[in-house]
């Protein structure tokens, strides 16, 4: 083989090593130190020379801890209910502001304009709305004859109130990749469904949402994998509290490692909740090949017959 060819073979991964290189001690090293503490009793204040191994030790408290399952189903349902109704707010939304209308550019700024806000922001502005005393929704409530609601102190609103900020918040990046996706769609199948005689909800169920959704899945994935690592806008408003109705697992991985000092806990969390995220990551990606794989061989059905 000659130099030139075995230079053609070698040059895109000699490209690509700066940022392998990078990507191994940015990413792999702190798993791989992570994954490594998780062993140890190591707590705060003391070197990691002197923490005593305890094997799957870790791992056996945290599943023996009945927090640890309460934060799990937390978790689960502020995942599920923000990503659900983000969901469907936002490419209802995308439907809505698909036409060109007076005032587009003003819209998209004004939806857009929470997420550009920072996390702890966004969490001192709800928790003063949501103030029993001096906030705007009680405050509101008692405008038009009703009780104030205890927000952030009962255990029944809490969770739904942080839900509703994370709405709040992130509904625009689903709004966003919704309303790109729409405006991409081939022109050719929505004229030749209007030429078909189909209705402007029939367009939206059979043409635009399947079409649209590889980059709804995509966006799904990149909000769960995000709703499950959120500790700012919990923190600020609520520590978890009351009780452990909103302390989601993020948020006990923080306060086992800086408040009870128990960092070797605190890195075995961390890797319970990293496992939980890839295995959601791996099956929306074997979701996306099947459902890819299925429709390619649908298309060359149709092209055969």
């Amino acid at each position: 083989m000659s130099f030139s060819r075995i230079m053609n073979r070698c040059t895109p991964y000699l490209f690509l090593a700066p940022a392998g290189i990078i990507l191994i001690f940015a990413l792999l090293y702190p798993i791989g130190y992570l994954t490594f503490a998780s062993f140890f009793d190591w707590r705060m204040g003391t070197p990691f020379a002197s923490a005593e191994f305890t094997g799957f030790g870790n791992y056996l408290w945290i599943l023996q801890d009945p927090s640890f399952f309460e934060s799990f189903v937390v978790t689960i349902t502020f995942a599920v209910s923000v990503v659900v109704l983000e969901m469907l707010i936002g490419v209802g939304l995308a439907l809505m502001l698909e036409r060109p209308i007076k005032g587009m550019s003003v819209f998209r700024t004004i939806f857009i304009l929470p997420m550009m806000i920072a996390p702890i922001v966004v969490g001192l502005v709800w928790r003063y709305m949501y103030n029993p005393q001096f906030g705007i929704f009680n405050k509101t409530l008692k405008k038009w004859g009703f009780d104030p609601i205890p927000w952030l102190s009962s255990p029944d609103w809490a969770l739904p109130s942080v839900i509703i900020a994370d709405i709040w918040q992130w509904t625009p990046f689903i709004f966003i990749l919704s309303l790109a996706a729409l405006q991409s769609l081939p022109k050719s199948a929505l004229e030749a469904s209007r030429i078909d005689g189909a209705t402007g909800w029939q367009q939206i169920i059979y043409i635009k949402i399947p079409l649209m959704m590889p980059v709804l899945v995509v966006a799904g994935l990149l909000r769960i994998i995000d709703a499950f690592k959120v500790l700012e806008v919990i923190y600020i408003m609520t520590n978890g509290g009351p009780g452990l109705s909103t302390e989601i697992l993020s948020l006990q991985i923080y306060k086992t490692a800086f408040v009870s000092w128990q960092l070797g806990r605190a890195a075995a969390l961390s890797n319970i909740l990293l496992a939980i995220v890839m295995v959601i990551t791996i099956t929306m990606f074997i979701y996306t090949k099947i459902r890819n794989a299925r429709l390619a061989n649908a298309q060359a059905t149709v092209e055969n017959y």
